[in-house]
């Protein structure tokens, strides 16, 4: 792992933000306390490893991601676990090849994207604290997820993004808008499991608010609609963490000018 930043601000405003992959048990840790604090205490999500007493979410799968952390160097007179503010979850191929399996498998299958021979990298856990939401931090963690792809020579990004809630019918109009104007194209199609999957053709187009249902999508899957991305066919219910999900993907290849720049440094000139 690199030990340089990803991405770094050295400005006098506050926050301070610096981007890089964790380096040690301890950062991972790090990453996991945030995550606990966003999706466990937060939005009530649990899990078979998540540790209560010590307050970290974590699962089998983390040892095999890299984990990119976002840190505000202004919260320095704080506990070195809460500078971390941050972070997303990566499985590039190398992470895949000791693995042989992806965290999104057990909601999606994947079967035309792992067999596409391109070079794939999955995201997952991707937080912020509350206070850091709608600013630029979200910003500087995609201006160094984007050199991160570019260094691996990444080809196609995927992974599980989630509305809050398990209330299907609440969330129709949203899911009826993904499906029809934002499905994926056949050969990047991914399926939800049919355990828990979850039509999301609940209404015709015709009668959906475009507006409303824009509003109720998260910023997170919104943002990558932006860079050209897709939704996979069906949504998946996690019970355990309390969400409907669901998977998106991105090809690299297909993104636009105007596109790029927003996924890019260049996006700041």
């Amino acid at each position: 792992m690199p030990s340089r930043p990803l991405a770094e601000s050295t400005g006098t405003g506050d926050p301070r933000f610096s981007v890089r992959l964790a380096r040690t048990a301890a950062e991972v840790a790090a990453a996991q306390r945030l995550r606990y604090r966003v999706f466990v205490e937060e939005l009530g999500g649990d899990g078979e490893m998540v540790d209560h007493a010590a307050r970290l979410e974590r699962d089998a799968f983390d040892a095999d991601f890299d984990h990119l952390l976002l840190w505000d160097e202004a919260r320095s007179d704080r506990d070195p676990r809460d500078r971390v503010v941050g972070a997303y979850r990566l499985l590039p191929p190398e992470g895949f090849g000791r693995i042989g399996r992806y965290y999104s498998e057990d909601e999606y299958d994947l079967s035309v994207l792992r067999g596409s021979g391109r070079r794939l990298l999955e995201l997952g856990r991707s937080c912020l604290l509350p206070e850091y939401r709608g600013g630029m931090a979200m910003w500087h963690l995609w201006t160094a997820l984007a050199q991160y792809v570019r260094d691996r020579e990444i080809e196609v990004l995927f992974g599980v993004a989630s509305f809050h809630g398990t209330d299907v019918a609440a969330l129709a109009e949203p899911l009826s808008l993904l499906h029809h104007r934002h499905r994926a194209p056949e050969a990047l199609r991914v399926r939800a499991r049919p355990a828990q999957f979850q039509p999301m053709d609940l209404m015709p187009e015709d009668r959906i608010d475009r507006r409303r249902a824009m509003l109720a999508v998260p910023a997170l899957i919104k943002a990558y609609l932006r860079l050209g991305g897709f939704v996979g066919e069906g949504a998946f219910v996690d019970h355990a963490f309390n969400t409907v999900d669901v998977c998106l993907v991105l090809d690299t290849a297909q993104m636009n000018a105007r596109q790029k720049a927003i996924y890019t440094r260049e996006a700041a000139t």
